[in-house]
């Protein structure tokens, strides 16, 4: 038997890692395709020194934490160049390839990202040179006539954030000083809003399994995600899906995020670099069992099938196809498509899957089910919601997550 440890590199998160770690756990040992036995540990790591030629000893490790905090993030640089530990995510490309790259290089595939504006920090860097180079080098612009060609509404949000942190909606030239006023040192797209847009939908895409879930950015953290199938039509939600995937084999992120609008049939991604997509249970709710099994099951089939992590990029094979005059923008997704599905084994997951995880779909909403889980979902409201909304919570999500359960019994 050959025994792997996945490594949790966390935040404040508990939900999930609770789900994560009790549903591996109720797997059981899982017998890959060539009859070898894996059994599974799963640590949450804490941050300390660390030597450079010491050996990990985590086989993957999923990170929640090193996108923000640099002493994480090269403990797992190293523990990838040094032993090729398995990440979710890279932070090769997350370091090097944020939100701002991430337009470029898709805006290259042929992508319609909306019209997009880099502009220079409203106040200068802490730094002694500054001036002089400044006065010789930076030219002045015109904040009012970028903003007049982009055409209101438009947004301004940092080129490198999340968590929607700075982010304004600009309808006016006074919306427009304001918020470039208080983003101090920070630089930040201009972009145009997709204004009236018929659909937002927001994409979680684990490995190379992807969820499409009808999504409404207005509304509290607990109402955003609506339980409602079929909200795109067949061909939009195949293009909204391929989207997700081939971002996220193009810069190697296998535990992401993507968020679309659809106007008149047209498809805009607008985010889709998300180093620590949204999985918690008081958001995700109904689908919050699918994020943990795709979870569970994706780092199984890495350690457990001799899946090569892969952190150089194959950028040059996707440019070809996108630099192609004779191909259709349908027909560039497609081919997309294929370099997506060879990165991700797409077809060997599944056979995996249908070989060694046939159990674990039940294995899932048996747990879900249980008194386990209910503790930890009355727990989180707790330490999520006001005491005197606890009840309500409690009520709200035990019945969205019995509907889920119901679901899955009755489609099997």
């Amino acid at each position: 038997m050959t025994n792997h440890l996945i490594g949790l590199l966390l935040g404040t998160e508990e939900d999930w890692p609770a789900a994560f770690e009790a549903v591996l756990k109720a797997a059981g040992p899982i017998t890959a395709m060539d009859g070898e036995v894996h059994s599974y540990d799963v640590e949450r790591m804490t941050i300390e020194p660390f030597d450079l030629r010491a050996r990990p000893r985590q086989d993957l490790v999923i990170d929640r934490l090193a996108y923000w905090y640099y002493h994480p993030r090269e403990w797992l640089k190293k523990a990838a160049l040094t032993h090729d530990v398995y990440l979710l995510n890279s932070p090769f490309t997350f370091q090097s390839m944020e939100k701002h790259a991430a337009y470029c290089a898709m805006i290259r595939l042929g992508l319609n990202v909306p019209d997009t504006v880099l502009v220079p920090f409203k106040n200068p860097p802490d730094h002694a040179k500054y001036a002089y180079t400044a006065e010789r080098y930076n030219r002045p612009f015109d904040l009012d006539a970028i903003a007049d060609e982009l055409g209101y509404p438009l947004f301004m949000k940092p080129y490198d954030g999340g968590a929607w942190v700075g982010v304004s909606e600009i309808r006016d030239r006074h919306d427009l000083h304001r918020a470039y006023d208080e983003s101090g040192q920070r630089l930040m797209h201009l972009q145009k809003a997709v204004a009236d847009y018929d659909v937002f939908a927001r994409s979680l895409s684990i490995g190379p399994e992807t969820l499409v879930m009808k999504f409404d950015p207005s509304q509290p953290m607990h109402g955003r995600y609506a339980v409602e199938h079929g909200f795109l039509d067949a061909g939009t939600g195949l293009e909204v899906t391929s989207i997700g995937r081939v971002v996220n084999a193009f810069f190697r992120w296998e535990f992401n995020s993507c968020e679309t609008l659809v106007k008149d049939g047209v498809v805009y991604p607008i985010d889709y670099a998300n180093a620590c997509p949204d999985v918690a249970v008081t958001s995700l709710h109904y689908y919050f069992p699918w994020a943990i099994q795709a979870l569970v099951s994706w780092a199984i089939f890495c350690t457990a099938s001799g899946r090569t992590p892969r952190y150089d990029l194959n950028t040059r094979a996707y440019f070809d196809v996108a630099d192609d005059p004779e191909l259709s923008y349908g027909e560039k997704l497609a081919a997309y498509g294929t370099l997506a599905d060879e990165y991700f084994e797409s077809e060997r997951y599944a056979e995996f899957c249908g070989f060694s995880l046939s159990h674990l779909p039940e294995v899932v909403v048996g747990w879900i089910e249980g008194p386990e889980f209910d503790r930890l979902l009355v727990d989180t409201v707790r330490s999520t919601f006001p005491p005197h909304e606890h009840e309500q919570f409690v009520a709200h999500y035990r019945g969205l997550l019995s509907a889920w359960a119901r679901d899955q019994r009755a489609s099997t």
